[in-house]
């Protein structure tokens, strides 16, 4: 059964102007609150898993915006549905003085969250963005071009990079911009494979402003992006990761990397779940996480 979501304010705010359209979940109480900025999985809109983290951490006393990041969802941004990294991390930065601008937030206690993909985008921002006092990343995925190319081999690293350059040509040279499926239970896509299907292919993540394709060339993106680096540069800032033991997706190696990394204050979170998606929506796991960064924040934030 698909979830429900509390209502929120509908908002809208600019970056590089572009307009992104968000949802402001404010706690009772005159303020000045804590406030979180969410970002979440590949091809993600707000109605999602976002949606979900940023209603529970709002019940938690945290002013919470969760938004569609440009090209995707309600926001503006061509072409649509591609990943742009940099424009990510501009989409963050923006959030972030969209929120310090609210009488209701506390300007000096601003923390990002990010989900899945969004994990890796919330902890590159975190480690460089001096307003941001804290990152939490639940089942992230912290991408990182040396262990892509490991994973890939040098030659098949090199023959996707090829493949991706020649689409990239062809849109230079006045081609239409190339799209392949977000999810597919069978055949090509984004997300290959009857898990992610099980989420964004079922009204477990129905969104009237999701759509199931993505550009072809935004998988070289994820493949080049170095969000791992943030690990790096966090400190002193607190940090802290929850992730399943089992994951195929966005692998518990790749967490425990992040991890050994980060510099103090930090912790690491294992959660008993079995597969990737269970952090999106599935009881007992999204309570777990949002009740281990609800006691980190009150902690840290």
């Amino acid at each position: 059964m698909r979830l429900t979501y509390d209502m929120a304010d509908h908002v809208l705010f600019g970056a590089d102007g572009v307009t992104l359209a968000g949802d402001l979940r404010v706690p009772p109480g005159d303020g000045p609150h804590p406030a979180l900025v969410l970002t979440g999985p590949f091809t993600g809109v707000k109605e999602q898993v976002t949606g979900l983290y940023a209603s529970r951490l709002a019940d938690a006393g945290y002013v919470t915006l969760a938004f569609d990041h440009r090209n995707f969802g309600a926001s503006e941004g061509l072409p649509r549905r591609h990943e742009d990294p940099q424009g990510k991390l501009r989409d963050l930065r923006a959030a972030v003085s969209f929120l310090r601008g609210l009488p209701r937030v506390d300007g000096e206690r601003v923390g990002v969250v990010g989900v899945c993909l969004g994990a890796g985008y919330a902890l590159r921002f975190a480690a460089f963005d001096p307003r941001v006092k804290v990152f939490v990343g639940v089942a992230g995925a912290y991408n990182d071009p040396y262990a892509m190319r490991s994973g890939m081999s040098e030659q098949g690293y090199q023959q996707a990079l090829a493949s991706f350059t020649e689409v990239l040509e062809r849109q230079d040279q006045g081609g239409e911009v190339e799209y392949l499926p977000a999810v597919a239970e069978s055949g090509e896509a984004a997300m290959p494979g009857d898990e992610p299907f099980a989420y964004y292919g079922t009204e477990r993540s129905a969104a009237p402003s999701w759509v199931n394709e993505v550009t072809r060339a935004s998988i070289r993106e994820l493949i080049t992006v170095d969000n791992m680096m943030g690990a790096d540069f966090l400190s002193p800032k607190p940090g802290l990761i929850v992730h399943g033991v089992v994951d195929r997706f966005c692998s518990p190696e790749g967490a425990e990397e992040a991890y050994k990394r980060m510099g103090e204050p930090k912790k690491i979170v294992w959660l008993d779940a079995k597969r990737h998606i269970d952090l999106y929506d599935t009881e007992p796991y999204v309570s777990r996480a949002v009740a281990e960064t609800a006691r980190f924040l009150a902690e840290h934030l």
